[in-house]
């Protein structure tokens, strides 16, 4: 590991250990992009990131089911999130990245515009979803604050649902 790398893990972990100390209640994210806004996930629930791969379209799904992919012997549905949110597709890119998200037996990947960083958000930052979207239909789970940054939370088993 070069010197510079080292640094920049240590001043994050002091950074870390400043803001949220250990007997805080924390949850921990991972941030992505789509569009011009920035989403996260609980960390747990992913159970990995990796650079697009080839996939296979699956007729009379809907247009944001871009098809399913192999990852090792498993075919997994593959959802693209720029159009479930109502953005145009777009062509995948360097920042382009799936994530497999699993929740019990409930799998499936999606493409996102790019990913941010992990987090480690106090739940005392966290707010409940905004009152017009909130409700067990709703995708939101609440709204993160981490410095001058806000994020949205999404419910990883509204994500996983199948509504095809």
């Amino acid at each position: 590991m070069s010197d510079k790398l080292k640094e920049i893990i240590n001043k994050q972990k002091k950074r870390d250990d400043l803001s949220i100390s250990h007997s805080d209640d924390v949850v921990q994210l991972v941030g992505f992009v789509i569009g011009e806004e920035e989403y996260a996930v609980p960390i747990l629930s992913i159970q990995e990131i990796i650079k697009p791969i080839a996939w296979t379209r699956v007729p009379q799904t809907p247009a944001y089911i871009l098809g399913v992919f192999n990852l090792r012997g498993s075919v997994i549905p593959l959802i693209d999130l720029r159009v479930k949110f109502g953005l145009k597709s777009k062509k995948h890119n360097e920042e382009t990245r799936f994530f497999v998200l699993k929740q019990g037996d409930d799998v499936a990947g999606f493409v996102i515009d790019r990913l941010t960083m992990a987090l480690r958000i106090r739940k005392s930052d966290i707010g409940a979803a905004p009152d017009s979207v909130a409700g067990d239909e709703s995708m939101i789970d609440g709204v993160g604050k981490q410095d001058d940054r806000i994020l949205t939370i999404l419910k990883v088993n509204k994500l996983l649902e199948r509504d095809f």
